[in-house]
């Protein structure tokens, strides 16, 4: 299997199989290298200050603006196994 093939496996895992009440943070490290994965780096403005989920999702994704599309893929595939583990589903 190829990392492409690996990371949407584990991007549908991330959708189907982690709980809900896995933390904010964890949700915007997946967002981000999700994003930097499959867009590359940050395509649009900086969201205002008042507008605080798209903030955050920016600045998630913005944090993590150096790494190939490789790393954010192997990086999201750890990072889910990581979540999927701590929930007990297995990966």
């Amino acid at each position: 299997m190829g990392l492409q093939e690996e990371f949407e496996e584990y991007a549908e895992k991330a959708r189907s199989s982690l709980p809900e009440s896995i933390t904010n943070e964890s949700k915007l490290i997946l967002y981000a290298l999700y994003k930097q994965a499959t867009l590359g780096p940050v395509n649009t403005g900086q969201p205002g200050i008042l507008n605080i989920m798209d903030r955050a999702k920016w600045d998630a994704w913005k944090a993590v603006e150096g790494k190939s599309k490789e790393e954010a893929m192997n990086n999201y595939i750890t990072k889910v196994k990581q979540l999927l583990e701590e929930a007990g589903a297995s990966a």
